[in-house]
């Protein structure tokens, strides 16, 4: 079995920084928001921890791709998670890549989640530059507000929220819960948080694992490729909801907020966060996971994931339906057919 680490990081958390990665931020906030039915004290803390989370995005109120600003508590919103490199190790200042992105739709008539996985090796344009390479370059070129720009022009949706959380908090939340039961597909020899080779070794199978050890099960691709390693990660979404929401966890609401503390930043106001606790009512969280299919590419000697043109538009179709945004798109489409026809 695998060194429990949880000890020996406890003394050491304070003296590092993890490297970003966001896959859990629906299920932490649900967890925080339901908290806040449990005491005052839990309520102001998760107010006080989230509102300090908050990073206006150069001055934008809205997407390009929305006429009108959205309410979360009326309006079907998107939000895209952003998981970064950066690390003690790795201090690259802000010119860091994301690591792992997600774009997550929630329906506010429906109350459900659709969430897809977007490989971090996918070729695509990136405006900031005005030329194609990986999608986890656009952070590089120039951070959140670029990164929504990219997933907006792949996708063809409005980017509404971003958020974006690190390491540090993603193993707090497992080991304040006491380790999350999951599925292991193979055998996996893995660096754990500090980058040391090997130091994570896991066996085939059903297991409970700690922080670090569900790290290194949603990073590795040694044996697979990214959209494996995509769906790995909603699995651990999964397992992390399904033990959250149990009723001996309600005591570790208080460590699962402290975990978030300042590891997290978000163009989400306290207001617009609270609506998303309607979406884990009863403690359940109706979610889809998707993934963006592709293959694998080499262009210049570079590898690449090079996105299928025909499912992309399937997931397209299938996030803006989500939205309710069909009507409005093909309306607008319509609108420029008639323009265009009109300079005829």
């Amino acid at each position: 079995m695998p060194v429990d680490r949880h000890y020996q990081r406890v003394v050491k958390k304070k003296k590092r920084r993890r490297r970003f990665l966001f896959f859990l931020i629906i299920p932490v906030l649900l967890i925080a928001f339901s908290a806040a039915g449990y005491g005052a004290y839990l309520y102001k803390k998760a107010e006080t921890v989230f509102s300090n989370s908050y990073k206006d995005l150069d001055g934008r109120e809205k997407s390009d791709k929305r006429t009108d600003i959205v309410n979360p508590e009326v309006d079907n919103v998107s939000v895209l998670f952003i998981g970064v490199d950066g690390s003690d190790s790795r201090d690259f200042g802000d010119k860091t890549r994301s690591d792992a992105l997600m774009l997550a739709t929630l329906n506010e008539k429906e109350k459900n989640v659709k969430l897809v996985s977007i490989p971090r090796d996918s070729y695509v344009y990136i405006p900031e530059v005005g030329y194609n390479t990986k999608i986890n370059h656009a952070h590089f070129f120039g951070g959140p507000k670029a990164t929504i720009e990219t997933v907006e022009q792949t996708l063809d949706i409005p980017v509404d929220y971003y958020v974006k959380m690190n390491f540090y908090a993603f193993m707090d939340v497992i080991d304040a819960l006491n380790g999350i039961n999951v599925e292991v597909p193979y055998e996996i020899f893995e660096k754990d948080a500090e980058d040391n080779h090997d130091a994570i070794h896991l066996q085939p199978g059903k297991q409970k694992l700690n922080g670090e050890e569900a790290l290194a099960l949603a990073r590795t691709r040694k044996q697979d490729n990214d959209i494996e390693r995509g769906k790995r990660q909603q699995e651990i979404i999964k397992a992390i909801m399904k033990k959250a929401v149990s009723a001996n966890s309600v005591s570790k609401y208080d460590d699962i907020i402290e975990a978030i503390g300042s590891n997290m930043e978000t163009n989400m106001t306290f207001d617009e966060m609270k609506a998303l606790t309607s979406y884990g009512l009863n403690g359940k969280l109706d979610l889809e996971t998707l993934s963006l299919a592709g293959a694998d590419d080499y262009i210049d000697g570079t590898y690449y994931w090079s996105l299928d043109e025909e499912n992309l538009d399937e997931v397209s179709e299938t996030l803006k339906s989500h939205l309710d945004l069909k009507e409005d798109f093909s309306m607008d489409q319509s609108q420029e057919d008639t323009d265009e026809d009109s300079l005829e």
